[in-house]
């Protein structure tokens, strides 16, 4: 990690409000060293970490297609980053630049009241405890909201 840089709550470095594209994904055991609460998906699920302004960005990408394309989603109490919880074993070829994917340990049950990580709140809680947000919808959401995010600072 870069000097100056520090982790956040979720998992993920704290950056500028948009990342350099050219920053190395970092993949990481849990954060807070527990397991998952009941609720999660069974097997357990992994988590996406981003800077709030592209999470954010992705969240209304994905929201505004057809199909439920968003699943769970933390926030760090700082509002720095959002986590995307996606399927396990996501973490094992993650490679966005800019973002971090955290392995979790399986567990299932049913649906958490409490975020999985400590020092989170949901953006958006779960609502099925089976739903995940797709790997391959976030990757393409991200990057949209990566070429969005510049394109509107290109402007300033």
């Amino acid at each position: 990690m870069e000097a100056g840089m520090e982790t956040s709550a979720l998992g993920g470095v704290r950056t500028p409000a948009t990342p350099a594209p050219t920053a190395p994904a970092r993949r990481a055991d849990r954060p807070d060293g527990g397991t998952p609460p009941d609720g999660l998906p069974q097997g357990g699920c992994d988590l996406v970490t981003v800077p709030a302004r592209q999470g954010l960005e992705a969240v209304d990408i994905l929201r505004r297609t057809a199909a439920p394309a968003v699943g769970p989603v933390l926030h760090d109490r700082s509002c720095d980053t959002l986590g995307f919880l996606v399927p396990p074993g996501t973490a094992d070829g993650w490679d966005l630049p800019g973002s971090a994917c955290t392995r979790t340990s399986p567990r299932g049950g049913r649906t958490p009241a409490e975020p999985p990580v400590r020092g989170t709140g949901w953006l958006l809680p779960p609502s099925d405890p089976a739903q995940v947000t797709d790997p391959a919808a976030l990757r393409r959401a991200l990057g949209e909201a990566a070429r969005l995010i510049e394109a509107a600072d290109s402007r300033r």
